[in-house]
Order: structure tokens, then sequence, then C-alpha cells
């Protein structure tokens, strides 16, 4: 009993220690042409400075998203704090937008978007941790 009472905790301190040290893991999607929008949700923010435009962000991507073929959509942010969004893509383009004080905290960049994979990085201006929920839909 005293074995398997250590093997039950053991997992769950390493969970513990590794949501405490900020690591992101990145969560892969696919996106298809006419599909059904897509919600994710995670916590913004991070330790890396990025000078480009977004802030505060983690070293590896929230949200990894695989365009299966051209598409029109849009990205949309919803959080609190001072988000932003920054996608990359495989060729080097960067988007990136951050909310104002107009906006209360929401992000849109909608656009043609060419078949491939994109990294998503939702920041915090002011190196907050901040829940949010990201929609990827379709757009006419």
């Amino acid at each position: 009993m005293q074995a398997s009472l250590r093997w039950s905790i053991l997992p769950t301190t390493i969970a513990a220690v590794l949501a405490m040290s900020g690591m992101a893991f990145s969560q892969t999607v696919s996106v298809a042409p006419n599909a059904q929008a897509i919600s994710l949700n995670g916590t913004s923010g991070g330790a890396k400075k990025d000078a480009s435009c977004a802030g505060f962000v983690a070293d590896r991507p929230n949200h990894t998203v695989q365009v299966t073929a051209d598409s029109n959509l849009k990205f949309t942010l919803q959080g609190s704090g001072e988000p932003t969004l920054l996608i990359t893509g495989a060729q080097g383009q960067a988007f990136c937008v951050q909310a104002d004080r107009l906006s209360n905290g929401k992000v849109e960049i909608p656009g043609r978007w060419t078949k491939g994979t994109y990294s998503v990085f939702v920041g915090d201006r002011a190196q907050g941790r901040n829940p949010y929920t990201l929609l990827i839909a379709p757009q006419n």
C-alpha cells in the first residue's frame, strides 16, 4: 500500500513542478477549409521578452496550427490583462496585434492563410499570466 501511494504522489509532484516552472507545452490543431470553428484555452504570457510586438511570451508557442489548405480564417483572442497575439509562419512571416484600452482584451487577426504550419504565441505586455480563449474560425 505504501509503495502505490508513493507512485501516485510522484506524477502529481512532477506535474506541479512543471506547471510552476512556467514551461509551455504547445497544443497542435489542424484547420481545414469550411471546418467548424475551433476554441482553444490557455494562459498568456511568459518570461521571454519579444521585442517585435508581443510583450512577454513563453519559450514555445501556446498553439501550433496546421492549415491544411489555403483558407480565409479569423483568429480571435479574448483575454484579460494586456494580451497580445503573435502568429509566425514557416516562411518567416509574422502577424502581431496587441489589445488596447478600447478592445476590452479582444484581439483579431483575419486574413487569407496559406497552407502550412503556424506558431501561435499568446503574450502579455505587462508580463502577466492570464487565462484566455482563442477562437479560430473560417470566414467568408
